[in-house]
């Protein structure tokens, strides 16, 4: 019997660029990070190896009798940070802080590294963006100067792991991990094969040493963290910090979190002095009057698990073009549309189809969440009436298709904001829970029950045939509770 001859020409093997994953035959689609086109030839089939067991360092010990007060997390002296991260940093923790260039990242973690530095824990902030002196200027302006806070300019990493050598800080910041390169390893600052040695030579540094380090990463035009997937897999805490340029407001999010939860939101305000914490942000996204006025309305939007009330602005003016404008800021275009189009054929107001339409967020907040409907339905209709809404009132409640309003979730949360901030009257759907007290709450079930805290002159755009017809539901809901 013929045998087969076993050929010496080695079989090439391809790899993932963005999440290292390797295979024996090419792929359009990587099945581990769901990229397209990343799959590259780089060599031979990788020879199938065994490992004899070897010494252990440490013997397996139960569950129980493990010292878990070695992952007691330390505060960083900024409180929304410490939101965030879960309490604080963990010895040998290690996180990776991502955001568009000039959004603050840099800012933040400066003020961070002097916070820690306060309680006499040496502190270690690499950069490799920008030099020693200019990040000395910035520590100026924001008051980030102290002697237990050691600076350093570099882009080397063996000098970096140097620089740990000399210093042993407890908290190692580095900006930013894209900068930073290994002579010994081929390739751009940047690159693949660049940001895995680097983010693992600084992870077992961090392991080895109890240090906690921070990581400062660029994003894409598309918003994803810039360089290989698996650096997301490595590192222990992944932060998005975000915010409009042209805003005040910065939100850091967490995305992973080994040591805490990710529903969680750190609200920031950046100003010329700095970056500071804002524990309540309410006051940024909302307009105060003596009177209420025409086009505005109130509701609470969840950013993770925290409450945040945000007001909705709407105008309405006659075009003067065939083809109206809808212009949205801070709101989805779509969800505007949507809530124009449930108005007119459920709300039965017809002077919005040939009408410009102008709809917002007040302080730069964007409003994703189907919550806001029922706020900017209202908006809407008070800005087409020309009448204003009642005064501290709050409408929070998705609104369908057919014109029911639905049900959130974390309405008792965001109520007892509500309430805290002096609101005392709101529109919900059914079954709202517990109520805070002091506040009423109207229970509606569609939006012609919501549109009847406006006066009746919101509806004198309808023709006379509908508005003298008999309309089911014209109540204030389950419990007729009466409106403000």
């Amino acid at each position: 019997m013929a045998t087969r001859k076993s050929s010496g020409k080695e079989r090439p093997s391809y790899r993932c660029t963005e999440c290292g994953w390797t295979t024996a035959k090419w792929l359009g689609r990587c099945p581990e990070c769901q990229a397209w086109g990343t799959v590259e030839e780089f060599g031979g089939a990788p020879a199938v190896r065994t490992t004899a067991p070897g010494r252990v360092t440490a013997a397996a010990l139960p569950i129980g009798q493990v010292d878990g007060r070695q992952a007691a997390a330390r505060s960083t002296g900024v409180a929304e940070l410490d939101r965030v991260l879960g309490g604080g940093l963990v010895p040998g923790a290690v996180v990776l802080l991502a955001g568009e260039p000039g959004v603050g990242k840099s800012t933040l973690l400066l003020d961070a590294a002097a916070k820690a530095a306060s309680d006499d824990h040496r502190t270690l902030y690499v950069t490799g963006e920008e030099s020693a002196s200019q990040v000395r200027l910035r520590a100026d302006r924001i008051g980030a100067i102290n002697d237990h806070l050691y600076l350093a300019a570099e882009t080397d990493l063996s000098a970096v792991l140097g620089h740990l050598d000399t210093v042993k800080p407890s908290l190692l910041i580095l900006d930013s991990v894209q900068t930073v390169a290994s002579p010994e390893i081929d390739g751009a600052p940047g690159g693949m094969a660049q940001v895995r040695e680097v983010a693992g030579a600084l992870i077992r540094a961090s392991k080895e040493r109890g240090m906690s380090t921070l990581l400062v990463g660029h994003v894409t035009k598309d918003g994803a963290i810039a360089g290989p997937r698996l650096l997301e897999h490595l590192v222990d805490v992944v932060l998005h910090f975000e915010g409009d340029r042209h805003a005040r407001l910065r939100l850091v999010r967490g995305v992973k979190n080994r040591y805490g939860t990710t529903d969680e939101v750190g609200c920031f305000e950046l100003h010329d002095e700095g970056i500071t914490g804002l524990a309540d942000p309410s006051g940024l996204f909302l307009t105060r009057r003596a009177e209420p006025v025409p086009g505005t309305c109130l509701t609470v939007t969840l950013e993770g698990r925290r409450p945040l009330v945000a007001e909705v602005q709407a105008l309405t003016v006659d075009s003067q073009i065939p083809s109206p404008r809808r212009t949205t800021s801070g709101l989805e275009t779509s969800r505007v549309s949507m809530m124009l189009a449930v108005l007119e054929q459920r709300g039965r107001i017809n002077a919005l189809g040939k009408r410009d339409i102008y709809s917002a967020t007040v302080g730069g907040v964007k409003l994703t969440e189907p919550a806001a409907d029922l706020a900017v339905a209202l908006a809407l209709a008070s800005a087409a009436s020309d009448t204003p809404l009642p005064k501290n009132l709050v409408a929070i409640g998705e609104v369908g298709l057919a014109g029911e309003v639905r049900r959130v979730t974390g309405v008792q949360r965001r109520l007892s904001e509500a309430a805290r901030l002096g609101f005392t009257h709101a529109l919900v759907s059914s079954d709202p829970g517990k109520i805070p007290d002091g506040m009423r709450v109207l229970e509606v079930a569609d939006v012609g029950q919501a549109l009847s805290v406006l006066p009746k002159r919101v509806r004198r755009e309808a023709p006379r045939e509908d508005r003298d017809a008999p309309r089911e539901g014209r109540g204030l809901g389950r419990e007729a509770r009466p409106g403000p």
